[in-house]
């Protein structure tokens, strides 16, 4: 018996990184998982992985359309919810000189919108006793130089998971939030324009580390599938840091 055995989740930006390890640990412990992400390619490597333990939906977390077929979809499986995982986001750098519109609003589209709508959504379909976990990143409670779009929508979530969770609270459904630090994935990689700066991004990131190194995605999954399981069970509004003790030492 796995701690979701039987159990319906979903993730949203599950085909990389943290949100495929997130997967991978689910279906390990016994849930269907149903997963979204952008690239269809991603998807079907996901469903070849995985097989009859998910239901994979193409969709961008931005747009109320594509979030109105996953909910059809989480709807057709008749099951509901018993965790939600809102992770699909992303950032790039830009200095207080260089931020445009574009880049502020494709940030917070993506990082802010995306999860509210995604939690909204879900509402209906929530099984009572289920887990919300949104990710936030421990740059909420740090300053980062030509980072502040990405770290005010994170700081957001943050905010989010506070007040849902006092909003739910009635209806017996936890929400909290898990903050990595650096994490070793493809998309912290891209965010260096070319390999060369990628090698030095991450080696002065993990240098920042008290560990003095980066995550892997299966340590951000092991801390979600806590928040996700009764395991859990009283635990709501809180912030899990997992971040090699960068903010906390």
């Amino acid at each position: 018996m796995g701690d979701l055995d039987s159990k319906t989740a979903l993730v949203t930006g599950g085909t990389s990184g943290i949100g495929l390890a997130v997967v991978r640990r689910f279906v390990q412990e016994g849930a269907h998982v149903v997963v979204t992400g952008r690239t269809a390619q991603k998807l079907d490597a996901v469903q070849a992985e995985f097989g009859d333990a998910v239901t994979t939906v193409q969709g961008d977390v931005s747009r109320l359309d594509d979030l109105d077929r996953v909910f059809a979809a989480v709807s057709e499986r008749g099951a509901g919810l018993d965790a939600v995982f809102a992770n699909a986001g992303g950032g790039e750098f830009a200095t207080i000189e260089d931020i445009t519109w574009d880049h502020f609003t494709t940030t917070f589209e993506s990082n802010v919108g995306g999860t509210v709508f995604t939690v909204q959504k879900a509402l209906p379909h929530l099984n009572k006793g289920a887990a919300i976990v949104l990710t936030s990143s421990n740059i909420d409670v740090k300053g980062s130089a030509s980072f502040s779009v990405y770290a005010a929508s994170k700081a957001a979530i943050r905010s989010f998971a506070r007040s849902w969770a006092a909003e739910l609270v009635d209806r017996g459904i936890r929400v909290n939030s898990v903050a990595p630090g650096p994490i070793a994935t493809p998309g912290l990689s891209g965010l260096a324009a070319e390999p060369e700066q990628a090698e030095a991004l991450l080696g002065g990131l993990a240098a920042g580390v008290p560990m003095r190194r980066l995550g892997a995605p299966d340590e951000i999954a092991e801390a979600v599938l806590y928040l996700s399981s009764p395991r859990s069970s009283y635990v709501t509004g809180a912030e899990l840091y997992v971040d090699g003790g960068a903010s906390q030492i």
